[in-house]
């Protein structure tokens, strides 16, 4: 249902309305039991346990993951957690982008008014769940102890969710500024908005409600009328943009790890994608990123400005800078 598309635009509706893949060949025994644990999710098993279900690659992902950032030094409390988080992204290149996981105890039958499951993978991602993935894995490596799947649970429910509640649908932060200012206000990250000079954009968000029939969590009329006041709600608030003819005169000021969401002009939406900030050996800001196109976790051969500049209807980048806390 995109109504925008260009080398990065697979958001194209907030947090769940990417494009499905088409059918693809017979699943595998361990995609099989995947998705009877996300059916098992859509019959109201709480987290934790559908976190299990996943079992191993992903908990093996976590450990080695975390025991490399720890070996590295990327783990210590004054190392920037934008270091650590895109050392994971590094690790994790060449995974597989998979959209719509978030909504997938919904098209298994669950309810939108219920508890939503915690849906945890690092196995595949989608451009937001990578985002949140890596900070959560590189938060779980700071903290004293083994690492844990609940542990990393809990460090990505907190960013995921509003005010770090996880309740119904609804209180995910669909609209990725929502996710930037939410996370601001709880010391998860710093909106460098003001700091890179950037314009205001004040245009209402109501790309949810105004496209309804493509978010089957809104064919629930009391779904439909929270999304509709949490949109309200948001009326008002500005979001800072560096417009994209002057990302490269700020460019120097963005570090690797910082987290860019792609504005556009696309009527009641923010944002077309998030990923990070990525410099290489050469000191080259690049992005690093999992996309539809390409499919995988992957760092752009083009820079950031070039980047954004070919995405058809971006106006430019929110930038915000993660936290330890």
């Amino acid at each position: 249902m995109r109504p925008d598309s260009g080398p990065a635009s697979h958001i194209g509706s907030p947090r769940s309305g990417e494009l499905e893949h088409a059918p693809g060949p017979p699943l595998s025994r361990r995609s099989l039991l995947r998705h009877a644990a996300l059916a098992a999710a859509a019959l109201g098993l709480p987290g934790p346990l559908f976190a299990k279900a996943l079992n191993d690659p992903d908990q093996d992902r976590l450990a080695d993951w975390t025991a490399r950032l720890r070996a590295e030094g990327l783990a210590e409390s004054d190392v920037p957690l934008g270091r650590s988080a895109v050392r994971v992204g590094e690790l994790a290149a060449g995974t597989p982008y998979v959209p719509g996981t978030l909504d997938a105890y919904l098209r298994a039958g669950g309810s939108p008014s219920g508890s939503e499951p915690l849906t945890l993978s690092l196995t595949r991602f989608d451009c937001v769940t990578l985002v949140e993935a890596c900070l959560a894995v590189g938060r779980v490596a700071g903290q004293a102890g083994a690492p844990s799947w609940e542990r990393f649970g809990r460090e990505l429910e907190r960013m995921r969710y509003r005010g770090g509640e996880r309740r119904g649908y609804a209180s995910r932060l669909h609209y990725f500024s929502e996710w930037i200012a939410d996370g601001e206000q709880r010391g998860l990250v710093r909106d460098l908005g003001v700091e890179l000079e950037g314009v205001d954009d004040a245009r209402p968000l109501r790309f949810m409600t105004e496209h309804r029939t493509s978010y089957p969590a809104l064919s629930d009329d009391a779904v439909f009328r929270e999304i509709g006041m949490m949109e309200r709600r948001l009326d008002g608030r500005l979001r800072r943009i560096v417009p994209t003819t002057r990302i490269a005169e700020v460019s120097d000021r963005i570090e690797t790890g910082d987290v860019l969401a792609f504005a556009t002009a696309i009527p009641g939406l923010d944002v077309t994608h998030a990923a990070f900030a990525y410099r290489d050996r050469a000191g080259v800001l690049r992005v690093l990123h999992a996309p539809l196109s390409g499919g995988v976790v992957e760092v752009t051969r083009t820079t950031l400005p070039e980047y954004v500049a070919a995405i058809r209807r971006a106006t430019g980048i929110l930038v915000a800078r993660p936290i330890r806390g």
